[in-house]
């Protein structure tokens, strides 16, 4: 089994910023593509950011210089740093990983900006 848990979503203002968390447990052994997708309502999901083994990041445009990207191998957790928060950034958000050509989502944790 992998298990995924996302944590630190919740309500912002806009403007503000909120950092997720997602921790990586049971059957890992060699992680590839680390990333975050997010789904608005009435949306389909889409990618928000990526990060590789190596630590090649990607962003999508409409969070290009708000969002950032990292990860800790050791402790096998990505993060997802967000200022500047808009209310076109409410959603669920959710962690993903690729292992062995595989790809495992958490459960998603709700993001909501709003005055």
């Amino acid at each position: 089994q992998v298990q995924l848990v996302e944590s630190g979503g919740g309500l912002v203002q806009p403007g503000g910023s909120l950092a997720l968390s997602c921790a990586a447990s049971g059957s890992i052994f060699s992680i590839n593509t680390m990333a975050w997708y997010r789904q608005a309502p009435g949306k389909q999901r889409e990618p928000v950011a990526s990060i590789t083994s190596t630590g090649i990041t990607t962003l999508a445009d409409s969070v290009q210089g708000r969002f950032t990207i990292s990860r800790d191998n050791a402790k096998k957790t990505v993060y997802l740093q967000m200022n500047g928060l808009k209310p076109e950034d409410t959603g669920v958000y959710y962690c993903s990983i690729v292992q062995y050509y595989r790809r495992y989502w958490g459960q998603g944790t709700q993001v909501t900006v709003s005055s």
